[in-house]
């Protein structure tokens, strides 16, 4: 098929499926590459604001909960805010009013907690039992499905560091009448210091991650396509100038040579205008082009040479015919007959000077 097309047109049809080849693998590579940058970025921010969830929780349980655990001893109602799982989970719901954190969510997932909204599912089950199995992993992230909704996740350990936070989570019997009015005697219980007893897992929809991906894609992939289109452009404006535009005359010069059209003129006039600055390069035109100038000068010669014997010939023609017409002048009758009136007269006038 490609036979059909000229040079320019090959070399164009072939660097753009190449180029086309190109960006597809490289769609593909930075596509993967963007969501994987995109994933590490929300996981990153995922992080700090884990950190920044544990600030708050150490902060209520340093300096609030000391401040709120007379009014649970003596109140007959529970103080949530002396809980500094409520103080993080609120905090965060107050961050989420910003636009930027409204699609992120947080959980203190627990395998026995307080409160049973904090209750671990069974995928966040499976990830306690990891964190369990493997003390020195600090965060886990990745994806899962929730009901119609992808989500990624970034999770950490959970475990109880401070003493005075077994007040409420030790036994029923050392925690406060208000703490068991409220929450019960069942839930809760039995925590242990050090021990990894549920995590912290922050949720963002999936979508919100490939979108961040898709955007910078597109973004990287329209620069891609415009870089790649002028690649073509300057490529092939330099292959007709530096290639195609040399070959051309050289290509009608073999082909006049081929058919024997070429007259001595037109060899000179294809050497001084077309041929001299192609025979000037160093690279495999300029040496072709030398060779072409060598058969013009050949052509040139041997023009020459053919010139000259025809001329040479012309002229022994011409000797031959005029032997032939005198020959033939001298056998005719006419001719002999003059030849013998001549020789009377010369006998006359010499018989009369005698």
């Amino acid at each position: 098929m490609l036979n059909k097309f000229k040079l320019a047109t090959k070399f164009t049809l072939l660097l753009s499926l190449v180029f086309i080849g190109a960006i597809a693998v490289s769609g593909f590579a930075l596509s993967h590459a963007l969501e994987q940058k995109a994933e590490a970025e929300i996981g990153y921010r995922s992080q700090i604001l884990a950190e920044m969830m544990n600030s708050v929780r150490n902060f209520t349980n340093m300096h609030i909960s000391p401040l709120l655990i007379p009014m649970v001893e003596t109140q007959s109602t529970f103080v949530p805010e002396s809980i500094p799982s409520y103080a993080v989970r609120e905090v965060f719901e107050n961050l989420r009013k910003n636009e930027e954190y409204k699609d992120f969510f947080y959980k203190d997932a627990n395998l026995n907690p307080t409160n049973l909204r904090d209750k671990a599912d069974i995928f966040e089950t499976q990830l306690i039992e990891q964190f369990r199995n493997q003390p020195d992993l600090k965060n886990v992230s990745g994806f899962r499905d929730s009901f119609d909704e992808k989500l990624f996740y970034s999770a950490r350990p959970f475990s109880i560091k401070n003493q005075t936070c077994l007040r409420c989570h030790s036994t029923p019997e050392a925690a406060p009448k208000s703490h068991i009015v409220s929450y019960g005697s069942e839930n809760g219980f039995g925590w242990k210091l050090n021990d990894i007893i549920g995590t912290q897992i922050i949720y963002v929809p999936a979508s919100k991650v490939f979108d961040d991906a898709n955007r910078a894609s597109v973004s990287f992939m329209g620069l891609f396509i415009g870089i790649f289109a002028l690649v073509i452009l300057l490529i092939n404006y330099l292959l007709r100038r530096n290639v195609l535009q040399p070959l051309k005359p050289m290509a009608q010069l073999a082909q006049k040579i081929s058919m024997d059209e070429i007259s001595v003129e037109e060899a000179e006039e294809f050497d001084r205008q077309k041929l001299t600055s192609i025979v000037k390069r160093n690279d495999e035109l300029g040496q072709l082009g030398r060779v072409f100038q060598r058969m013009v000068h050949e052509i040139y010669a041997r023009e020459q040479k053919l010139r000259q014997q025809l001329h040479t010939l012309r002229i022994e023609v011409d000797d031959a015919k005029r032997a032939r017409q005198v020959a033939e002048i001298a056998e005719s009758t006419t001719f002999q007959k003059l030849q013998e009136e001549a020789k009377a007269m010369r006998n006359k006038r010499n018989a009369a000077n005698e």
